[in-house]
């Protein structure tokens, strides 16, 4: 009984899985259960497997995938933002997210997220932070916080998703709170391959292989140079994510999405 309690507890915590097969390592963001939210310590368990890989010379590829087949990362556990009582709970949350994102961002091989399903919130900033993305054609991208919770991105993610959407496809996803369809993306450039099911494997398979044979010195270079450009002079933003955090709005709209209730928005 108290080994099954056990078993309980650590599935609905969620975990975060690394293997590696001949060169390519595959990380998979195991709770399907809740459409793979992250816990608190899914985001533990993520930054120890990115530091591990970026000393491993032996690897040439990092994959990232959702377990279960229905979501990539449906964002955060939203049950754990009650427990915040200021803004500067919003900063510490924020500060957490930004190193875990830097750490997939700054991964000396090619990453690629293979999306399946809801991509949402930090969902989205870890598919962004990836090199490439393969996604089936059910697969929808968003960050709908202007609907749902009422909180607000880093100014490090806000220059992610703009240099990777564009400021018109950034603005649909945080004002409209609007979710982008994998086609869109691809037409656009985000998405590198959209494929059946069925296919994703065999398509993550061939990418894989592509990358694996090119030289990984010229790769982590250049990704490394795209980081530094991208992310370059960025201003603090603290101050917006602590009123945001701190503001009456969060607390409605956390609320609200976990009594399933539509928030009714004070402005304060």
């Amino acid at each position: 009984m108290i080994e099954q309690q056990v078993q309980k507890r650590a599935a609905e915590a969620g975990r975060v899985h690394l293997s590696i097969d001949d060169g390519i390592a595959s990380v998979v963001f195991d709770r399907p259960q809740a459409r793979n939210a992250m816990t608190w310590a899914m985001y533990t368990e993520l930054g120890a497997i990115c530091e591990s890989l970026r000393s491993d010379r032996t690897v040439r590829v990092v994959t990232f995938r959702g377990a279960g087949g229905e979501a990539f990362v449906a964002g955060t556990d939203i049950e754990q933002f009650r427990s915040f009582s200021t803004g500067e709970d919003g900063v510490a949350y924020e500060r957490v997210v930004d190193e875990r994102i830097g750490q997939i961002e700054a991964l000396p091989m090619p990453t690629v997220a293979i999306v399946e399903g809801w991509a949402i919130g930090g969902g989205l900033a870890i598919a962004t932070a990836c090199d490439f993305r393969i996604a089936t054609p059910n697969a929808r991208f968003g960050l709908p916080i202007a609907r749902t919770l009422g909180n607000c991105l880093s100014m490090a993610n806000i220059a992610r998703v703009t240099a990777a959407f564009g400021i018109g496809r950034a603005k649909r996803m945080l004002l409209l709170a609007e979710t982008l369809q994998a086609d869109e993306l691809h037409a656009a450039g985000y998405v590198t391959e959209v494929v059946a099911a069925d296919a994703i494997d065999a398509a993550a398979s061939t990418i894989c292989a592509k990358l694996a044979a090119n030289a990984p010195v010229t790769m982590q270079v250049s990704k490394e140079a795209i980081r530094r450009v991208t992310q370059a002079g960025l201003p603090d933003g603290s101050d917006l994510i602590r009123l945001c955090y701190g503001s009456r709005d969060f607390k409605i709209g956390v609320e609200a999405f976990l009594e399933k209730q539509r928030p009714n928005w004070s402005g304060e």
